[in-house]
């Protein structure tokens, strides 16, 4: 078990839902977020810290073994939004492990790294990126520099490409990239478990009948999702109208956000 686990993001559904981590994986969290946590469990430490400032993420990582990180713009926005906290941000992240020789990181990257492929392919961790915006760029990006610090530096990272972690799937594309929170808390077990990790991509996606990504070259984590999104397809079909054939959620795996524009900064 780590003794103290940094979590950022944590005021985020995400990172909500890894409070639960506490004593599991580790003795003590730290949940820290660019605005206060205020309803944290008392013993939990809290940290108010916006990645793109240098100074704040070094002492905020200061006294860490191990990093979950889940913090950052995590839809499609302006370019200079992104910019800040998910390319500065990520490398004050990473720079800030280096020098406090912190080992391993949990780097929840995304299914938008992959948004242009068809929803008929199959995909393993190695197929080039087709990111579907800024936000699925920043994450090819973040992918990157997981890989040079692990080569360089020796710091272990689990690029998770997490598809779309909800109670339940909510639309028809959701029944193939739906992670179950439980499945989605049961990975990051493995990868904080194990006791060689290295710099794996692993598809965060629970055990779907049609999913579309492939995870047998990671089958060693011992990780094993346990839920199917087609427990709930009865109920989209009933609930939820299917989109056109030749539309956008129907027809790429990044859905809705192959039709973002390109934002205007304000």
């Amino acid at each position: 078990m780590r003794k103290r686990l940094l979590i950022t993001g944590a005021a985020g559904a995400l990172g909500r839902l890894s409070w639960a981590l506490e004593g599991r994986v580790a003795a003590q969290l730290r949940l820290t977020d660019i605005t206060p946590i205020k309803d944290a469990p008392r013993q939990t430490e809290t940290v108010v810290c916006d990645l793109a400032y240098e100074a704040g993420v070094s002492a905020m990582v200061t006294g860490c073994d191990a990093i979950l990180h889940l913090g950052g713009v995590s839809t499609e926005q302006p370019f200079p939004d992104i910019l800040q906290a998910n390319l500065i941000g990520l490398h004050n992240l990473y720079e800030a492990a280096r020098i406090e020789g912190i080992s391993r990181i949990f780097l929840a990257s995304s299914n938008h790294v992959v948004g242009y492929y068809e929803q008929t392919e199959h995909l393993s961790g190695n197929a080039p990126h087709k990111p579907d915006g800024w936000y699925g760029i920043s994450k090819s990006y973040a992918e990157a520099v997981a890989v040079m610090y692990w080569h360089k530096f020796g710091i272990e990272t689990a690029i998770v490409r997490i598809g779309s972690c909800f109670p339940e799937p909510k639309d028809h594309r959701m029944l193939a990239s739906w992670l179950a929170p439980e499945d989605y808390l049961s990975l990051v077990d493995r990868v904080f478990a194990v006791p060689r990790l290295g710099c794996p991509v692993i598809w965060g996606v629970s055990d779907n009948d049609n999913r579309w990504w492939d995870n047998s070259a990671v089958e060693w984590l011992g990780w094993r999702p346990k839920r199917n999104s087609a427990e709930f397809a009865d109920k989209i079909a009933a609930t939820v109208p299917p989109p056109a054939p030749d539309h956008a959620m129907a027809r790429w795996q990044g859905g809705a956000f192959t039709l973002e524009p390109v934002k205007k900064h304000k």
